[in-house]
């Protein structure tokens, strides 16, 4: 089984937290940081397990690359 490097964003919401695949835009939400984590997995898996390869080819997207900025705030 080939395994391919995607990121993961995640943001703390009211009562969880909210994953991101950014390369395929396709997010999920867990209790847990975890948790998170894994539904994302599982919904990127169900993705390729259904998509076809037209479709995975549109909305696979270049890795992003994250970094911190620091602004002035008022």
């Amino acid at each position: 089984m080939k395994m391919i490097p995607l990121s993961a964003v995640l943001n703390q919401e009211d009562d969880g937290y909210v994953s991101l695949c950014t390369e395929l835009d396709i997010a999920s939400q867990g209790a847990t940081i975890e948790e998170a984590l894994i539904n994302l997995k599982e919904a990127v898996e169900g993705f390729f397990e259904t998509a076809s390869p037209q479709e995975i080819k549109e909305r696979l997207k270049k890795p992003s690359l994250f970094t911190h900025i620091e602004v002035a705030c008022a």
